[in-house]
């Protein structure tokens, strides 16, 4: 990584990380993603039920993987046979121990914007699991709410549908264009402005540019 870009990390993670505190959220800078999977095998108990969204972050970091090989407990949608066991699990889901997600933008006051097609991870954060762990790259972080907001239309939800076979414009051009198809992945916009009850909501900050 560029090292003015690393040094920016390095000085912003920590403060951002104090504001997440400041709205009781139990928030944690790491500079490297060795030192964040670190940090969330730690917060994870043995015997809890884990499961997660669609978190491209998770994938990179290995996480899934990792908790698999120390026999963690997990509810995983992608092992459905059928679409209606998907849904099965992914309600299941919204009950386990530990859920975790990214977010597809912070705001430098410590605030969460997170946007979603279905609405089973923007649940997850709300309400249900019993801890949620929010594991996002520095990458994610702007100045503004409104900022953050624009980030989660503009770039994370273009960027995740150019992954899929749909049919959505911004997957052709790109570039949001205020859609209402049935594809849609900007169906619920979630502002996580404080979390209660005080430290449910655990975020860890790591210093290099990880999902969109």
């Amino acid at each position: 990584m560029n090292p003015i870009i690393q040094k920016r990390y390095d000085k912003a993670g920590p403060r951002v990380a104090a504001a997440l505190s400041r709205r009781n959220m139990e928030a944690f800078y790491c500079p490297t993603a060795i030192e964040g999977v670190q940090k969330v095998l730690e917060l994870i108990a043995p015997e809890d039920v884990v499961s997660w969204g669609g978190a491209m972050t998770a994938d990179e970091m290995n996480l899934k993987e990792l908790l698999r090989r120390r026999g963690q407990p997990v509810i995983d949608r992608d092992t459905a046979a059928t679409p209606a066991e998907r849904q099965e699990l992914m309600r299941k889901a919204l009950t386990c121990d530990t859920f975790l997600m990214s977010s597809n933008a912070i705001s430098e006051d410590g605030q969460l914007v997170n946007i979603d097609g279905n609405g089973n991870r923007v649940a997850a954060l709300c309400f249900g699991p019993r801890r949620v762990i929010v594991v996002a790259g520095m990458n994610k972080l702007v100045g503004t709410l409104d900022d953050a907001i624009a980030r989660a239309r503009h770039i994370a939800a273009p960027a995740n549908l150019q992954r899929f076979d749909v049919k959505t414009p911004c997957s052709t051009t790109g570039c949001c264009a205020d859609c209402h198809g049935e594809e849609c992945i900007c169906n619920q916009i979630l502002i996580t402005r404080n979390c209660r009850p005080a430290g449910r909501i655990h975020v860890i900050l790591v210093g290099e540019e990880l999902g969109f």
